[in-house]
């Protein structure tokens, strides 16, 4: 079944701050970055920021861990003059890639004609994500969360790794596999935070957290904005850049893993997964296409596990063989070639939450648009179609490709 608004919309312009590592923004703020990245994106666009009429949410409006967005302030921060659609999609960075479909609606209804989807984030040591939960209020979930030390999201990912590894075997040098390789892809970004090439002794002395995880296979912690716009094909013909064009996307899960990490009630298989495989199906089905179709693949990488069991419910390989298949090289990217590596699909061109920056999921959608548009960094070569991927996170998780214009 076809996407009803398939290729009926498209990212002309994207724009970022420079990243900063947590805390080191400061006296910057929240708007101010905002602003910054939306200035940024609309000139990349070739259009004025006044012509913006429509912002696209995700985190539930969330700016980081701080702050909420709000749109009447940003309009006047900016001077946008109107606004005929702001909307945001519930739960946190697994909605990033969803927030585009969220523009696409509004653009399809004729609410708006450019939208912005952004992100900042800027913490503090009192609003850290890392330990979010131990310092959350006594609920019925936090009853069971907290006697059992998961304070925060890379404790109860190690749960899940640890039940990945005991149904299917997998190798805790395959979550090493996955930081290494996509930092190799980050040694040549200027604004990456983590870019020295990583050796195994480096990767081993790093201090275990959440065992199997280490401190290496957990996300960074950065402050900083990115955004990007959103609008129809026929507009975009007029924008500066090729379009970025939105070939399907989806958000959404099932009841099985719903609030995630944040709940330990899922049965296996959901357990040791990433939550994705309703949201792949769905993409797959919109689209006609399926992961050996995807040039690049731009997967969220808040825990290098999560990687890999996205990687499986995708369909890159097989439930269970996410090990095998990351130990056999295939999430490199061969810069000699600009191909994966030994018939893979190269995974976070960009580095990733991992390496880069972590903007709870928007620089992997800055990446799949300069794939497509041909003017990556670490480019891969004939690019036409680019997976972007939100979360694991609870309920919705989202997906989207992303296709070279015409």
């Amino acid at each position: 079944m076809g996407w009803v608004n398939q290729d009926k919309c498209a990212i002309v312009g994207v724009g970022a701050t420079d990243y900063y590592m947590r805390g080191k923004s400061w006296p910057r703020t929240i708007n101010d970055m905002a602003g910054e990245a939306i200035l940024a994106a609309c000139a990349d666009a070739g259009i004025s920021v006044k012509q913006i009429d429509g912002i696209a949410y995700y985190s539930t409006a969330g700016a980081g861990y701080l702050d909420k967005f709000d749109t009447a302030s940003l309009m006047e921060t900016l001077g946008i003059p109107h606004v005929g659609f702001s909307a945001t999609l519930t739960s946190g960075g697994g909605g990033c890639p969803g927030a585009i479909g969220l523009a696409t609606a509004g653009l399809m209804n004729e609410d708006c004609t450019y939208t912005i989807t952004l992100m900042a984030l800027q913490q503090l040591p009192q609003h850290r994500l890392g330990v979010v939960f131990g310092a959350s209020a006594p609920s019925p979930e936090n009853s069971f969360l907290q006697p059992s030390g998961l304070v925060g999201p890379g404790h109860l990912m190690s749960v899940l790794a640890r039940r990945h590894m005991h149904l299917y075997g997998t190798k805790p040098e395959a979550f090493q596999e996955i930081v290494q390789g996509t930092r190799a892809n980050a040694y040549n970004r200027p604004k990456a935070i983590r870019k020295n090439p990583l050796s195994d002794e480096e990767y081993q002395k790093s201090p275990m957290l959440a065992d199997p995880l280490r401190r290496l296979d957990f996300c960074l912690e950065t402050d900083g904005a990115v955004a990007v716009v959103t609008t129809t094909m026929d507009r975009a013909k007029d924008c500066r850049h090729k379009p970025a064009v939105v070939h399907g996307v989806a958000h959404g899960g099932q009841r099985e893993w719903g609030r995630a990490f944040a709940w330990m009630g899922m049965p296996d298989p959901h357990f040791a997964s990433s939550g994705h495989k309703f949201v792949a199906d769905r993409i797959w089905d919109q689209t006609g296409l399926s992961a050996k179709d995807m040039d690049v693949a731009l997967i969220y990488d808040h825990f290098s596990p999560m990687v890999l069991m996205q990687l499986e419910d995708y369909g890159f390989c097989a439930k269970g063989e996410g090990s095998d298949y990351v130990l056999g090289g295939r999430v490199r990217y061969d810069a000699a070639t600009g191909r994966g590596v030994n018939g893979g699909v190269p995974v976070n061109t960009h580095g990733g939450n991992l390496n880069e920056a972590y903007i709870i999921g928007m620089t992997h959608i800055v990446e799949g648009v300069e794939q497509v548009r041909g003017t990556a960094i670490n480019q891969v070569k004939d690019a036409e179609f680019a997976l972007v991927s939100g979360g694991p996170a609870s309920l919705p998780v989202s997906g989207m490709i992303l296709r070279k214009a015409a």
